[in-house]
């Protein structure tokens, strides 16, 4: 064995140096990559939910009373969930850090497009070193607690929410992770039964989003598993037109994975009993869910759990307006060969208005999914 001196090291790690030249070192930064899936559903439901919603099982949209969306049972085919993505890493120069990228979008409409086939965006960023641009996840939530399941939605007890933002990541290790963000704000406002007070009947309530919401993670993972702690900073309000107040408030539905509202208007008594006050309230919101992933063997797995979502409605809400949420499922999934999927699941979901009106729906789903991907 030939042993080195100091000044032999040194000159070893100069010619390893030499060796490897700067467009060697710029292009194996360089990746480009090809994934997705296609997946059809078959859903099965006991009875009925809003039809723009019938292919997400999300306790928000039963009805509630029974039949408000017609006759019990529905059944419904669907390639919503079919995903298409891209990903990669460009360079930047020998002594800059590349940029990582991603664009990916799947069929699942919502908003304007709820209850259509069309193209949804879910993550389109960049990110250069410790900024990244664009839309993901928020930092306020946390993607690994989402159960193995084949409904869309998932439980509503979780945090699920992306959206565009700029990051910063302050501290990044293998372990641990510390970032802010600043992300778009939007509010869930109930205007409740502002409109039934004398001298309000034609306000126009519309959303007060001055400032963006501020987010902050922090993540640590080991090899038992991980734990993450979130907060939020956010202002949240409304303005009625016929006054032209602000009333503003802090909440946190609108990051929630379904139901509830940030902001709900409240009385309080004044000198004259026929014009109570009105203010905003932030609405408190509580949320969980349990969920336990068995894996039977390579080719079987199993996911059972519940998860709930619940507000304490004010004093000046409708009757209608939601109050909690319930959903529970369990599957099996066959993974009979590489990148194929089938599975069956059955779920269970309960809505409550604010008077104590429920509905419930008992749903089964058939899925059948394929994944490809291909790296250049």
């Amino acid at each position: 064995m030939k042993v080195f001196g100091p000044s032999a090291l040194v000159m070893m790690a100069a010619v390893l140096a030499v060796g490897a030249s700067p467009a060697t070192r710029a292009e194996e930064t360089r990746s480009f990559e090809i994934y997705g899936f296609a997946q059809l559903d078959w859903i099965q439901d006991s009875k009925r939910v809003d039809p723009n919603w019938e292919d997400a099982f999300r306790p928000s949209k039963i009805a509630t009373p029974e039949g408000q969306f017609g006759t019990n049972g529905q059944s419904s085919l669907s390639v919503k969930q079919s995903r298409f993505g891209v990903k990669g890493t460009l360079p930047t120069g020998d002594s800059t850090p590349p940029v990582n990228f991603k664009f990916e979008f799947d069929m699942f409409g919502t908003g304007v497009d709820a209850g259509q086939t069309t193209i949804r965006l879910r993550h389109f960023y960049g990110e250069w070193g410790q900024l990244l641009a664009g839309q993901t996840h928020s930092l306020f939530m946390d993607i690994d607690v989402f159960p193995n399941v084949i409904d869309y939605w998932g439980p509503p007890g979780m945090v699920f929410l992306r959206l565009p933002q700029v990051r910063w990541t302050a501290y990044r290790t293998t372990n641990d992770l510390l970032a802010f963000a600043i992300e778009r704000p939007g509010n869930d406002v109930d205007p409740g039964n502002i409109r039934l007070v004398q001298g309000f009947e034609d306000a126009v309530i519309n959303n007060d989003e001055t400032i963006p919401d501020f987010t902050a993670q922090f993540r640590h993972d080991d090899t038992w598993g991980h734990y993450q702690i979130s907060g939020i900073l956010r202002r949240v309000g409304y303005e009625y037109s016929l006054a032209g107040e602000p009333v503003h408030g802090d909440g946190i539905a609108s990051y929630m994975n379904d139901g509830g509202m940030d902001l709900a208007p409240t009385t309080f008594p004044t000198a004259n009993p026929t014009v109570p006050g009105i203010a905003g309230e932030a609405v408190p919101l509580t949320g969980a869910l349990a969920y336990y992933d068995h894996y039977w063997n390579t080719q079987f797995s199993s996911s059972v759990g519940y998860s709930f979502v619940q507000v304490a409605n004010t004093n000046f809400q409708d009757t209608t307006a939601f109050h909690k949420g319930q959903y529970a499922s369990v599957n099996l999934l066959y993974y009979p060969a590489d990148k194929v999927m089938v599975g069956v699941e059955v779920l269970y979901g309960k809505r409550t208005n604010n008077d104590g009106t429920t509905g419930d729906d008992v749903r089964f789903q058939f899925t059948a999914k394929y994944n490809f991907g291909t790296k250049l």
